[in-house]
C-alpha cells in the first residue's frame, strides 16, 4: 500500500499528516517519491506484514532535509550509510534500530597494473581523485587506508575530488594517479573498461555497515516491533529490499541488531583524516 508523501529540503508536509502511520520512512541517498516507492515500496509492503504497523515512504531531497524531517517529527526512521550517520546522530541523537550488511564493502586506491605505482607510497606527490564530497568508500574510507599506511590527506598527495567516470579517463589518460572507490565500483570500471588492466594498492577494512535508524522519541513499542521483524523476518523482508534495482549492494548481506554507536568511531577518524573534527553539518551538503 502506498500512501506515501514529499518532504522536501524545506519540509513542505506538516508533521501532524505525516506522522499518520506508525512507521515514516526514509532513505538519505534516493530523492523522489516514484524512486522511493520503486526501490522500497516492496520494503514497505513486507514491513507492514511483519510489524502490523502502518507505514509511509517519505522521500528527502538530501542528508540535511532527513535531519530536519527527523528534528519537526515528520520521520521517525531513516535509512542511511555510516559516514550520515554519525553526523545524525549528532544533530537528532537518533538511536540505532538495525544495521544493513553491504558485503565487500570497503575504500580501496586502484591505479593502472602497467602505470608506474606500484605500492601507495609511490603515490607522494601525485593526484588522488576521490569521489562523492563526505561518501564513506569514495572519500573517507580510501582516504584512511591512505592514512593507515602513513599518507596524510592532501599533504603527502594532491586530493582531489572528480566525479568517478571522469576520474577513470583521467586514471587511463595519465591526467592523474589513482582513485579511491569500493569494492563495486572497481567490478563496474572492469566491466566498462575490459581491456584495462587495474590493481589495488591500498585497501581499508569491511567499512561499517549501512543503517537505520529511529529518532529519540519513536514509540517504544514501534521500536521494538520493528526491530523484531529485521531480525525474525529478516530473510523476506531482504527479499523485498532486492527488488529495488539500485539495492544490489545489500546481496548476501543480513540485518544486524546487534549494533553499537561504538561501532563507527572508525567513521568519525576518517573525518579527522580529512581534515573535519565536529559533526554540526554534512561535508558536502
Amino acid at each position: 500500500m502506498f500512501r506515501s508523501m514529499v518532504a522536501g529540503a524545506l519540509l513542505a508536509v506538516t508533521s501532524n499528516v505525516a506522522m499518520a502511520a506508525d512507521i515514516t520512512f526514509a532513505v538519505t541517498d534516493v530523492e523522489g517519491l516514484e524512486q522511493l516507492e520503486q526501490e522500497f515500496g516492496a520494503v514497505e509492503a513486507a514491513l507492514e506484514k511483519s510489524t502490523g504497523l502502518e507505514m509511509d515512504l517519505i522521500p528527502v531531497s538530501s542528508r540535511t532535509a532527513a535531519v530536519e524531517a527527523m528534528n519537526a517529527g515528520q520521520v521517525n526512521f531513516v535509512l542511511t550509510g555510516p559516514a550520515e550517520y554519525v553526523v545524525m546522530k549528532e544533530l537528532t541523537d537518533a538511536q540505532i534500530v538495525v544495521a544493513w550488511q553491504r558485503p565487500d564493502y570497503f575504500g580501496q586506491i586502484v591505479v593502472l597494473a602497467d602505470g608506474d605505482i606500484s605500492t601507495a607510497q609511490d603515490l607522494k606527490g601525485k593526484i588522488v581523485s576521490f569521489g562523492s564530497v563526505g561518501s564513506t568508500s569514495q572519500q573517507l574510507g580510501p582516504a584512511q587506508a591512505l592514512a593507515d599506511l602513513g599518507l596524510k590527506y592532501g599533504t603527502d598527495y594532491d586530493a582531489q575530488i572528480i566525479k568517478r567516470n571522469v576520474a577513470i579517463e583521467a586514471l587511463i589518460r595519465g591526467d592523474i594517479s589513482a582513485i579511491g572507490m569500493n569494492f563495486g565500483h572497481l567490478q563496474k570500471a572492469r566491466e566498462a573498461y575490459p581491456e584495462v588492466a587495474f590493481k589495488v594498492v591500498a585497501r581499508g577494512p569491511d567499512l561499517p555497515n549501512d543503517i537505520l535508524v529511529a529518532s529519540a522519541d519513536v514509540d517504544a513499542d514501534v521500536l521494538a516491533k520493528v526491530k523484531k521483524a529485521f531480525v525474525e523476518d529478516g530473510a523476506a523482508i531482504m527479499e523485498a529490499v532486492l527488488k529495488g534495482e539500485d539495492n544490489d549492494k545489500y546481496a548476501g548481506g543480513f540485518f544486524l541488531g546487534s549494533v553499537d554507536d561504538a561501532d563507527y568511531d572508525y567513521v568519525r577518524s576518517m573525518y579527522s583524516t580529512i581534515g573535519v573534527d565536529g559533526f554540526s553539518g554534512f561535508v558536502g551538503d
